[in-house]
């Protein structure tokens, strides 16, 4: 048992180096999509362009009207690909 754990350590170290450097370029591409959304974004709006509704937004809108909040945050999620904190803000936007 004793000749394990300098084995285990070893990779124990080595999940720990992977993880924090895919952390890095994933927060990194984060970072860059998010330039290139604003970026979009100001052209659109200096274009005059606005971005058609999803289809299914309408969804949203009945799930609203029947209560079903967390449903509606769920399908949000879904058909935008948001965080938690950004549909819930997104729903509770569309609910006023």
């Amino acid at each position: 048992m004793e000749n394990l754990l300098p084995g285990i350590a070893l990779v124990v170290l080595a999940l720990a180096i992977v993880s924090s450097s895919t952390d890095r370029r994933s927060k990194s591409l984060e970072r860059r999509l998010a330039r290139l959304e604003h970026k979009v974004d100001l052209l659109l709006t200096h274009a005059g362009i606005e971005e058609p509704p999803h289809p299914r937004l309408a969804e949203i809108d009945e799930l609203l009207a029947q209560g079903k909040k967390i449903q509606a945050i769920k399908l949000h999620r879904e058909l935008t690909g948001s965080g938690l904190a950004e549909a819930k803000e997104a729903v509770e936007l569309r609910a006023r």
